[in-house]
């Protein structure tokens, strides 16, 4: 049936209107255009991974966090357990930050069945990992919900967790962050200490050291020791970097830095710091084009996949460091310059593909259609990245995992974007970006293949999902493609932003919508296209 998709309303633009006889499935998009409703575990994944801490290009932040909330808190009244196990699903590197997760976290200590309560004390010390995340926490906490028994359970649990080393690692490196610090936290909670290293490392936090010990007291307050030394003796700032391996959290602030001493930094630098202090690090000249030995050792922890995953570097993180640092300076919060070293822009793009899971090829078709509509130019979260680069970017990495494919990228027509697996993640992302505007049709895909018959055996569509133009849904499109090409082909709707609708039509077992930036993407549409899903 060819059934006329759109009218004209008063102000000339085109708005979709739902597939007769399927009226009650659909709802409105904030285009205009009718979508199917999305289930809500699809929008619990889809909120969690993506979050909203940024505006898109069809609603405010303000609105986009109402959804979040009324989202999981609707579904904790369904059922806290599965919302707990989403949480630790997305918080385990999956998310594009954590700060979804930790607002989620809140949230479910909110429940009022027992059993959201117990889900939250069960999964919190796997959540709130960081000292950053600690006090993010309490800053949701403080503005949400206040501090009853649970919540003071959790906290003091928190700061007397056995490994006093590890805690104070955190307190030392994370001393204060959103308008709490690490003494508010102990006062906060009442912790009282379960061991000498405790009753020292509290002692320290409430009240300081006026007078250094004489030796370190302890294993675990070894760092604290080394960082009270450098305050009194800032001139050695290399010793104590050296002998209490010091972070440059610790010891910028009170120590003497020049290169010697960013240099001892480096070589001990967690994965996640180097990331983020790349155009540091080359301004003060710790990595040149003529130092090899320091772009050696990039390398080769940029391109761990373990140290990556066991850090929970996030792919869309790397693209991130990949755009700030090959532009000098000029984007990103940092008031510093440099020129970008050709070889550390090459590391980084290695490893955004690094990033991603996937697995052997399938030998299947794949066709990848990117939306690269007006819409798409929105900003993601705080990454300084769009939904058109990102989208680029997730489909280059599933290529990559692949042999036979095509990227093409539609808007109200479906055009060639001149990407092949042989591009750079940067050239892609650059080459998407030329073409990003004009209204969304998702249908053209359909249409392209049809007139081509091009035969895939998945179409990957990674957008939006707000489809307003055109004459037809996708899914008519996908279903006409179905019956004159492939009856076979599966579809797979890759929604990058956290609305609560889905072009994939819930009565289609061959259809699927994925939602936000998970790393895991490319092996599980792979897996879909081989049968293993």
């Amino acid at each position: 049936m060819n059934y006329n998709f759109f009218t004209k309303n008063p102000k000339n633009t085109p708005q979709s209107q739902p597939i007769p006889g399927r009226e009650s499935e659909m709802v409105q998009g904030r285009s205009g255009g009718y979508m199917f409703a999305g289930d809500i575990w699809q929008m619990v994944r889809r909120c969690l991974l993506i979050g909203t801490a940024q505006s898109t290009y069809y609603a405010g932040k303000r609105e986009l966090t109402t959804d979040f909330v009324d989202t999981i808190k609707n579904a904790i009244a369904q059922n806290p357990r599965r919302v707990a196990d989403e949480i630790l699903y997305a918080s385990d590197g999956r998310a594009i930050n954590n700060s979804a997760p930790i607002l989620a976290l809140v949230l479910l200590s909110m429940g009022e069945a027992p059993e959201a309560k117990a889900a939250f004390m069960e999964i919190f010390p796997q959540v709130v990992r960081t000292g950053s995340h600690f006090y993010e926490w309490l800053s949701y906490t403080k503005s949400m919900r206040g501090f009853g028994k649970v919540i003071r359970e959790v906290g003091r649990n928190w700061l007397a967790r056995e490994d006093v080393k590890g805690l104070a690692y955190q307190l030392l490196k994370y001393q204060q962050r959103q308008g709490f610090s690490h003494r508010d936290a102990l006062r906060l909670f009442h912790a009282k200490p379960s061991s000498e290293d405790h009753q020292l490392l509290y002692h320290w936090v409430v009240k300081g050291w006026n007078e250094l010990p004489s030796q370190i007291p302890s294993e675990a307050m070894a760092q604290i020791w080394w960082y009270e030394w450098l305050k009194r003796n800032p001139e050695q700032t290399h010793e104590a970097i050296r002998q209490g391996r010091l972070t440059h959290e610790m010891a910028a602030p009170v120590g003497k830095m020049d290169n010697a001493a960013w240099q001892l930094l480096f070589e001990e630098m967690p994965i996640g710091a180097m990331l983020r202090n790349l155009g540091s690090l080359t301004e003060l000249g710790v990595l040149r084009g003529d130092e090899p030995a320091n772009l050696d050792r990039l390398e080769a922890v940029l391109h761990n996949r373990e140290y990556l995953r066991k850090a929970r570097i996030h792919p869309i993180d790397v693209l991130k460091a990949l755009k700030t640092y090959q532009s000098g300076g000029s984007l990103g919060r940092s008031k510093k310059t440099w020129k970008p070293v050709p070889r550390i822009v090459d590391i980084l793009d290695k490893t955004v593909e690094l990033s991603f899971d996937a697995v052997a090829p399938t030998n299947k078709v794949f066709m990848h259609a990117v939306d690269i509509s007006g819409s798409m130019g929105s900003l993601v979260s705080d990454m300084g990245l769009t939904c058109c680069e990102i989208a680029a970017a997730m489909a280059l990495a599933t290529a990559k995992a692949e042999k036979n494919y095509e990227i093409r990228g539609f808007s109200t027509k479906f055009i060639d974007l001149g990407i092949t697996a042989k591009d750079s993640f940067r050239s892609a992302t650059e080459k998407t970006q030329k073409h990003n505007f004009g209204g969304t049709d998702a249908s053209v895909a359909y249409d392209w293949m049809l007139e081509n018959k091009f035969k895939a055996d998945v179409v990957c569509f990674w957008t939006d999902s707000e489809s307003w133009a055109g004459s037809k849904h996708p899914s008519q499109a996908l279903a006409e493609y179905r019956r004159k090409v492939n009856p076979n082909v599966k579809a797979v709707y890759v929604t990058l932003t956290p609305y609560n609708h889905t072009l994939v039509d819930p009565k289609d077992e061959m259809s699927w919508d994925f939602g936000g930036f998970d790393p895991s993407m490319p092996r599980l549409i792979q897996m879909l296209a081989s049968g293993d899903f």
